[in-house]
């Protein structure tokens, strides 16, 4: 499949075949990045009367220009229980109510305070001249917020204004990480020349739990036939398994074999890009799987590009998307069309213009190389090369 194709029958076969346990109540404070399982309505007007926006006098724009007579102060927080009547202003705080009869404010600093309690202005104001209405920005019982929004800091804020000390979230999915291979020590091991530490399982509990899981790290499973069926038996407890390294096509790469035994569907066993061909992804009774490439940088495109997709949605949320931008890059780039590639990338600003330069690696082991960057240059398969100055799409890191 392209990479297009792939992303697409993840999110397809996935959005098909979720199922979501019942919710769990949370705090307020425990609820950014978890997503909202419930409808939120508001429980009065917002704002619940006419307010100021600027600090200044609330005055009757037929008015203005003219001179005044002050007749009092309202802050934010008070009433004002008079009214504005012909020729008279009050003096007004931002995010106070706006006194009865008047229907524009006049900013402070386009008046001229007098000693005998008047103001003058030369300038004319419209009506409705910075003042909120009553309800502008919503009215009770409207929709604020809908089941499947992962919730950032100005929803918290939302949701705190509007009275919901508590909500309704989804609970967060477990995402059994299994790394398979003998070459695989322990991080605490020193590792013989053919050997590796097990590094991806934990990149990929930092990615799982960024993008709103809860990583469940199993024993490296060894090339051995049963030993990967046990553990892999394991890995089906949780809510989506992924597993690290054995899905090419070597003597001892037993992930599919392994798989097709437990009575696996395979929906796709690889994908033209780079890093990261050698992908699986399908189901295995009621839960998905990704078989990811051993390879480190591979491990973690194709977790970026695919698995956190499905983990996103398992999830709760509503959608998915990938955070593409454009930058120009600043220099030529040439690459073999037929794949996609994704690839380590710096972008950099000055003066707040962007600007993409790839970084120099040396293949899908090349972790240090990964970490120079801060992006990742996306190579559309149907094109052969960029000319400086372009722009090119990036995939933010």
């Amino acid at each position: 499949m392209t990479f297009e194709e792939a992303r697409a029958c993840v999110i397809e076969r996935v959005m098909a075949g979720r199922v979501f346990p019942n919710p769990e109540e949370v705090a307020l404070e425990c609820a950014a990045g978890r997503i909202l399982a419930q409808q939120i309505r508001a429980d009065r007007d917002y704002p619940a009367v006419a307010r100021s926006v600027r600090d200044g006098f609330a005055v009757r724009a037929e008015d203005v220009p003219g001179r005044l007579r002050v007749t009092g102060e309202v802050r934010a927080g008070e009433r004002f229980d008079g009214a504005v009547s012909a020729g008279e202003a009050v003096e007004i705080m931002t995010g106070a109510p706006v006194p009865r009869g008047a229907d524009a404010v006049i900013m402070v600093e386009h008046v001229i305070r007098a000693a005998d309690e008047t103001v003058s202005t030369d300038r004319p104001a419209e009506r409705g001249q910075f003042i909120n209405p009553q309800g502008c920005e919503a009215t009770a019982g409207d929709i604020l917020l809908g089941p499947g929004k992962r919730l950032d800091f100005s929803d918290v804020a939302l949701l705190a204004a509007n009275g919901n000390a508590r909500v309704a979230v989804c609970p967060k999915p477990r995402v059994a990480l299994l790394a398979t291979g003998d070459e695989i020590v322990p991080v605490t091991e020193t590792p013989l020349e053919f050997q590796v530490r097990n590094s991806n399982v934990y990149s990929l509990a930092a990615q799982v739990t960024n993008a709103g899981g809860v990583p469940v790290i199993l024993p490296v499973a060894k090339d051995d036939f049963d030993d990967t069926h046990g553990l892999m038996e394991r890995g089906l407890a949780a809510d989506l398994l992924l597993l690290s390294g054995g899905v090419s096509a070597g003597k001892y790469d037993l992930v599919e074999r392994v798989l097709a035994e437990l009575g696996a569907v395979f929906y796709f066993d690889r994908v033209l890009i780079q890093p990261g061909q050698p992908l699986v992804f399908g189901r295995v009774r009621d839960k998905f799987f990704f078989g990811l490439p051993g390879n480190p940088v591979s491990t973690m495109v194709t977790f970026e590009v695919f698995a956190r997709a499905a983990l996103e949605l398992l999830a709760g949320q509503s959608h998915t998307g990938l955070p593409f931008v454009l930058a120009p890059l600043t220099r030529d780039f040439r690459h073999k069309p037929g794949l996609t590639r994704f690839l380590p990338a710096s972008i950099s600003w000055t003066n707040g213009t962007p600007a993409l330069t790839p970084v120099s690696w040396s293949g899908s082991g090349d972790v240090p190389a990964l970490t120079r960057a801060n992006a990742f240059l996306v190579a559309d398969a149907g094109r052969p090369e960029w000319k400086a100055g372009e722009l090119m799409r990036v995939l933010l890191k």
